[in-house]
């Protein structure tokens, strides 16, 4: 009979543990880049403006550079697809000067699981998809069926083989991928993480809801549905303050456990990444969910965990000397030149006989809650150095996007500087503070030394 020790001793000579995990195992010196929204419609290597080409140099500089591809590439003069009913909020577009541009900044690794995917349908995912493939940039979070979709893709570097998984907590319905089930083929799309919202508030507010449901017509519950109150499709339940609650999908946790373990299992490094709003864009802490998933990651073998989705910047955490960074904030977002299409136009109250394409856009943008706020317009960019296989510094570089520019000249990501660095980088000073993150600044420039 095998003893136990002595699979532990098979695992221990493979690298692997008897979990089936891996440690970390890149050289010293590794470098991931990680920035947040990547949503351009223009290559930004052409213009040549030197504050762009500060940060453009930097992007370069790592082994891994990161960001979240929130747009869609492809030539709308031959594309066979349309705008779809169910969109990301607007349907973002670039030309496929996009794909070269982006490789020529410095970006290897992106994730392609967000609202955005499927704005123009399964065929603005596959021709974005084929854009990335045809430009060296390895990407994660959709495909075909769930299976590929949810997969690790591989990045080779110089210092270590790089695993990326993605998935995204805030998606439109209709594009989550699925896989085959008997007859029935798979469904493409993207690697959704189902939440399940509830929303928490005092006990007598409670009662108040739960006496308008029973005087309501329609079904009532079992008596020994006590707790809980379902009203309008929203479940409540008795909390010390208002508050919005999320329950992840076990189905889907599981399955993003697994592809974390076989991701880590086959690379040196692996990259846990999620598009999430909830529980809104206004909101600068991560949801109630949040912390426990990144944290199981981290101990399933993922080496980091990315952020992104609400637009702004939320905390940073260190964990087993690994980075959690639950909002990267906007990279980019230069999205005025994207196409409206007929829902937006209704949505805003335009015509498009009257109207342009631009007038629509900037409505979305000052609407109430949309992205009249700078928090919008400033982020980071997030340097991890490695040595002896674990996070031995990680600097914040602060950006602005030119909240003030000209409408048409926002979104370009600048190095921010002086008073402005300083505000952004002690915003998130304070965003970390919960975590435990001490954040020293000096010169415009944040580091975190993990202890």
């Amino acid at each position: 009979m095998i003893e136990r020790s002595d699979y532990d001793e098979v695992f221990r000579h493979t690298g692997y543990d008897a979990a089936g995990s891996t440690a970390t195992n890149v050289a010293d010196g590794f470098t991931m880049i990680a920035v947040g929204d990547v949503i351009a419609t223009r290559p930004l290597t052409k213009l040549k403006d030197k504050g762009c080409d500060e940060v453009i140099k930097l992007l370069r500089e790592g082994d891994v550079t990161f960001g979240n591809m929130e747009t869609n590439i492809f030539d709308i003069r031959t594309f066979k697809g349309s705008p779809q009913a169910e969109y990301g909020g607007a349907y973002h577009v670039s030309l496929p000067g996009l794909g070269p541009d982006l490789n020529a900044m410095g970006f290897n690794l992106m994730s392609y699981a967000n609202n955005h995917t499927c704005d123009w349908g399964v065929e603005g995912m596959r021709e974005t998809a084929r854009t990335l493939d045809q430009n060296g940039i390895v990407f994660a979070g959709v495909g075909e069926n769930l299976a590929q979709a949810g997969a690790a893709r591989f990045l080779e570097t110089p210092r270590g083989r790089v695993a990326l998984i993605s998935f995204a907590s805030t998606f439109t319905p209709l594009s989550r991928a699925a896989d085959p089930a008997g007859e029935a083929p798979g469904r493409p799309g993207v690697n959704g993480l189902r939440l399940k919202r509830r929303i928490a508030i005092p006990q007598e507010m409670l009662e108040s809801l739960r006496r308008i449901r029973d005087v309501l017509p329609g079904p009532k519950p079992d008596t020994a549905d006590s707790k809980n109150v379902v009203l309008a499709g929203t479940e409540y339940k008795a909390g010390s303050q208002a508050a919005y609650s999320y329950e992840v999908d076990p189905r889907d946790l599981a399955e993003i456990l697994r592809n974390v373990r076989r991701g880590k299992q086959l690379a040196d490094f692996c990259i846990a990444t999620n598009h999430g709003h909830e529980p809104g864009n206004w909101c600068q802490e991560p949801p109630d969910y949040e912390a426990s998933f990144a944290r199981k990651l981290i101990d399933t073998g993922a080496d980091a965990y990315i952020g992104h989705g609400p637009h702004q910047l939320r905390g940073i955490e260190i964990y087993k000397g690994r980075p959690i960074l639950y909002g990267t904030g906007n990279f980019v977002m230069d999205d005025l030149r994207t196409p409206s299409g007929s829902d937006m136009f209704d949505l805003y109250a335009k015509d498009p006989r009257i109207h342009t394409d631009a007038e629509v856009t900037a409505a979305e943008m000052s609407r109430t809650g949309g992205f009249a706020n700078c928090l919008f317009y400033e982020s980071v960019i997030a340097v991890s150095r490695f040595e002896n296989n674990r996070l031995a510094q990680l600097l914040l570089y602060p950006i602005e996007l030119g909240f003030t520019d000209r409408l048409a000249n926002r979104g370009i990501p600048r190095l921010a500087k002086g008073d402005q660095a300083e505000k952004i980088l002690r915003r998130l000073q304070e965003l970390s503070a919960p975590f435990g993150t001490r954040i020293s600044i000096r010169e415009g420039v944040a580091t975190i030394r993990p202890d």
